[in-house]
C-alpha cells in the first residue's frame, strides 16, 4: 500500500527567515501576515514539480522559532491563524502538501509554563512539566532552578513527556493544527531525543483524525526503525546520506554513497520498504553548494538526490545555487531573507524541474530497490527496480564526456530509451551496455 509521500518531491522553507521576519519576537506588536508572500513561492514549488512543503517552525516563539512560547498561536512576525489557513488553503489547491514542524522535546523560556515557575518557584502547578526540574541552584540565564535541556541550552528547557498534562497539551496541539490548518504532516524536530511512547500516542492521535497524515523525525544517528515503524513514524531524516552525497564527489569516491544506499536498500537492506527523507542540505548544515570543489558537481548531485531510494527535498535558496555557510555562533547566514523576483531560473533550477518530472513519471525511481552495477571513483550505475519498471541510472561525476561498458545481468536485450535525454536511446546485448556519459550528468535508461 502506498502512501502519498512515496511520491512527494519536498520543499522546505525556513519561514522566519525566508520572509525576513525579526530576530526577536517582543509579544506585544500586532501580527504582520508575512506568510502572505509565500504564494509566490508556491507557484515556483509548483514550476519545479515539487508537491509537499516542509514549513519550519511558525508558532510563538522568542526567536528562531524553535523556542516555543505557545504552541496555539501562529508567531505574530509571520502573521495570525487567518494567515496560515489561507496558505494552507492555496498550497492545497496547486496539489501541494503541507507539513509544519513539531517542536516537542522542549519549549522555550519564554513558554507560559516555564513563566509561571520562575514567578512561583515550587508553588507553581507547572514544575512536573520540565524533566529533572530541581530547585537549589541556577542556570546560565539566572533562573533559580535547573532542569534537563536539549544539547545543553538553558534557554531551551527540556520537557517532561511522562507527565499527564505536559503530554496532553502537545498532542492537543497537534490536533488543532489538523482541524484548523488542515496539515497533512509533522516534521519532529529532535526526534531521536523525544519519547518513544509519546512518539507512538502521537501518531495513534494524528493517524485517528487523519489516516494518511505523515510524520518524519529529526534523526541524526542510531536505527531509524527504531523511529520508523509502523507504530510510530513515516521516516525520518536520512542523515546517513546527506553528509555521503557531497563528499563522494569531491572525494571522487562514489563507493563512499554506494556503501550507505546498499546498507540502506541493497539486497537485505536495513531500511527496504521506508521512504526516508533526503536531502543535500537544510536550514542547520551549509548549503551543498558551498561544500562543493565543483560547481558542476551539483548536476550529478542533484541527479542522485532524485535517482536514490527515498524522498527529494530541496532547500530554498539552493536550487539557485546559493552557497551560504554558518559562522561558529549563528545559522543566521544559512536562512536568509530572499526575493524570488531577484532569483532568475538557472541551468541548475531547469535541471532539478527536469529531475522532477522524471522522478514522477518513473515509478521505478519512488519504488524501487537499489542494485548497484558499477560502482567507481567518478561513475556509479545501479538498477531500480519495482513491480512495475526497471530504470538503470548511471552518473558520470568527471567534466569530460565518458565510455562506460557496464555488464547488467538480466536486462532485456534492445533499446533501452533515456527517459533523462528525452529522444536518445542505448542498446543493450547480453546484458552488456555501452554508454557514452555527458560531462556532469548522466542516463536513465528504461524499457
Amino acid at each position: 500500500m502506498t502512501h502519498w509521500a512515496d511520491d512527494a518531491i519536498f520543499y522546505h522553507i525556513y519561514p522566519l527567515g525566508l520572509t525576513g521576519a525579526p530576530p526577536r519576537n517582543d509579544f506585544s506588536s500586532a501580527p504582520v501576515s508575512r506568510l502572505d508572500p509565500l504564494e509566490a513561492w508556491a507557484d515556483h514549488m509548483t514550476r519545479l514539480g515539487c508537491n509537499a512543503l516542509y514549513l519550519g517552525p511558525l508558532f510563538e516563539s522568542s526567536s528562531h522559532g524553535y523556542d516555543t512560547a505557545d504552541y496555539y498561536t501562529v508567531d505574530r512576525r509571520l502573521g495570525d491563524d487567518a494567515a496560515l489557513a489561507r496558505l494552507s488553503e492555496r498550497l492545497h489547491q496547486r496539489g501541494i502538501r503541507l507539513v509544519l514542524d513539531g517542536v516537542f522535546n522542549h519549549t522555550g523560556r519564554g513558554f507560559w509554563a516555564y513563566r509561571d515557575i520562575r514567578e512561583k518557584g515550587p508553588a507553581s502547578p507547572y514544575c512536573g512539566w520540565y524533566a529533572n526540574l530541581r530547585f537549589g541552584e541556577s542556570n546560565a540565564c539566572g533562573d533559580p532552578f535547573c532542569c534537563d535541556t536539549w544539547a545543553g541550552h538553558d534557554n531551551l528547557p527540556r520537557l517532561n513527556l511522562q507527565h499527564p498534562d505536559a503530554r496532553a497539551h502537545l498532542l492537543g496541539a497537534a490536533r488543532a493544527w489538523i482541524e484548523r490548518f488542515d496539515i497533512d504532516g509533522l516534521r519532529l524536530d529532535a526526534a531521536d531525543c523525544v519519547d518513544l511512547g509519546f512518539l507512538q500516542e502521537l501518531a495513534a492521535t494524528c493517524r485517528g483524525l487523519k489516516p494518511d497524515f505523515w510524520l518524519m523525525g529529526e534523526v541524526v544517528h542510531g536505527d531509524y526503525r527504531n523511529w520508523a515503524n509502523p507504530q510510530t513514524l513515516d521516516s525520518v531524516t536520512n542523515y546517513e546520506c546527506y553528509k555521503g552525497l557531497y563528499s563522494s564527489l569531491n572525494d571522487q569516491n562514489y563507493f563512499e554513497i554506494d556503501y550507505a544506499l546498499k546498507r540502506q536498500f541493497g539486497e537485505g537492506g536495513l531500511y527496504r520498504g521506508l521512504t526516508l527523507y533526503n536531502f543535500v542540505d537544510n536550514h542547520d548544515v551549509d548549503r551543498v553548494a558551498g561544500l562543493l570543489r565543483d560547481p558542476g558537481l551539483l548536476f550529478p548531485l542533484y541527479l542522485l538526490l532524485f535517482t536514490m531510494p527515498g524522498a527529494p527535498s530541496i532547500y530554498y535558496g539552493s536550487e539557485f545555487g546559493l552557497a551560504d555557510k554558518k559562522t561558529a555562533h549563528s545559522d543566521a547566514p544559512l536562512r536568509p531573507a530572499l526575493e524570488l523576483k531577484s532569483l532568475p531560473d538557472s541551468d541548475l533550477t531547469r535541471a532539478i524541474a527536469r529531475l522532477s518530472r522524471l522522478r514522477l513519471a518513473l515509478p521505478a525511481l519512488r519504488r524501487g530497490d537499489y542494485r548497484p552495477v558499477h560502482v567507481g571513483s567518478n561513475q556509479l550505475a545501479f538498477l531500480r527496480q519495482s513491480a512495475e519498471q526497471t530504470a538503470l541510472v548511471i552518473l558520470n561525476a568527471t567534466p569530460e564526456t565518458v565510455d562506460l561498458d557496464l555488464a547488467a545481468a538480466g536486462l532485456g536485450d534492445g533499446f533501452w530509451q533515456d527517459a533523462l535525454n528525452p529522444g536518445e536511446q542505448v542498446v543493450v546485448r547480453s546484458g552488456k551496455i555501452k554508454a557514452q556519459l555527458y560531462p556532469h550528468w548522466g542516463r536513465v535508461l528504461v524499457r
